[in-house]
């Protein structure tokens, strides 16, 4: 069962109650949990499978509309930076999904609540109850509060990859060394702030959603600067 703190929060910080919340509880239950009850428990595979397909629909239908200047490949890879495993499963650990999931005894021993794959699982199936429960228009207005700010952030952006562009400009004449250091990183919500250094002088620092957005930011900063 979800817990009803939980079923507060989604309600106050995203608006949404399911009508019906066996839905939502079967978004939660991995399979070796209902392995070990057979009683009628079903797991998230089959929610997981149609939210992966909702989400892509959502996430292309919102790169098509706000992004009229990119291409097919430049939006294609961007969604892909979007879809990854790194990205869902820090939005699962976000929204509070990490500790609602249903494991067995021994996944929940092997410490599958922290495996990436398995909570972007959780956060394709439950996009895909929310959407059997409410609908599009629920799974985009969740999406609007959770993904669709990063990406208006350039987070995800894939029309160019400064790290590469960096070591290209600094290394024409010969070796530099390019360190990229974590300074600080957070799970709720996840973010990460990374300092580039230049042979060992500080060039800039970056922040974002996940390390590679860090990292992205401050070889954009330092090109912005060098450039």
């Amino acid at each position: 069962m979800v817990s009803t703190k939980f079923l507060k929060q989604l309600n106050e910080k995203y608006g949404i109650k399911f009508h019906n919340e066996k839905l939502l509880e079967e978004a939660f239950t991995h399979s070796s949990y209902a392995n070990e009850h057979p009683e009628g428990v079903r797991d998230y595979e089959k929610l997981e499978f149609l939210g992966d397909a909702v989400l892509e629909l959502a996430v292309s239908d919102y790169l098509y509309r706000h992004y009229p200047n990119l291409n097919e490949g430049e939006l294609t890879r961007m969604r892909s930076n979007i879809v990854r495993t790194e990205g869902f499963s820090e939005f699962a650990i976000e929204c509070g999904f990490q500790d609602e999931i249903n494991l067995g005894k021994g996944e929940e021993k092997a410490g599958a609540r922290h495996r990436k794959t398995l909570l972007e699982d959780v956060f394709e199936a439950f996009n895909g109850a929310l959407y059997l429960d409410q609908g599009m228009k629920a799974v985009t207005h969740f999406l609007h509060l959770t993904v669709y700010p990063l990406i208006d952030k350039g987070e995800f952006d894939a029309s160019r990859d400064y790290k590469t562009d960096l070591q290209e400009l600094l290394q024409k004449d010969g070796p530099v060394n390019i360190e990229y250091v974590t300074l600080s990183e957070s799970q709720l919500p996840s973010h990460f702030v990374v300092e580039l250094k230049i042979n060992d002088h500080v060039q800039s620092q970056g922040e974002g959603h996940n390390k590679k957005a860090a990292e992205q930011q401050a070889a954009k900063k330092a090109l912005d600067e060098l450039e």
